[in-house]
């Protein structure tokens, strides 16, 4: 993901994909879904004087619910945020 490069404190994010539910054989619509709250960090930026890099690219992270700005590029869908939006690492 070459193409975009966050600056400052934040992280450009590949949300997981929402899973598909089904109920009683209703299939559930995308706008009923919950939103993913775990993604694959895909690029970051280099940090503030106050606040160091922690993430890099390829980790695995939980973010909060509302965090982050939705984005669209080549047909795909991102998150960008600050990296204190980030709660956690998966290891």
């Amino acid at each position: 993901m070459s193409k975009i490069q966050p600056l400052a404190d934040r992280v450009l994010l590949k949300p997981q994909a929402a899973e598909e539910k089904t109920v009683g054989g209703i299939i559930i619509p995308d706008s009923a879904k919950e939103k993913p709250l775990r993604g694959e960090v895909l690029a970051v930026g280099e940090g503030t004087k106050d606040e160091q890099m922690v993430l890099k690219a390829g980790d695995q992270v939980l973010y909060g619910k509302y965090a982050g700005t939705e984005l669209e590029f080549d047909g795909e869908k991102y998150l960008i945020m600050r990296q204190s939006d980030v709660l956690a690492i998966i290891k």
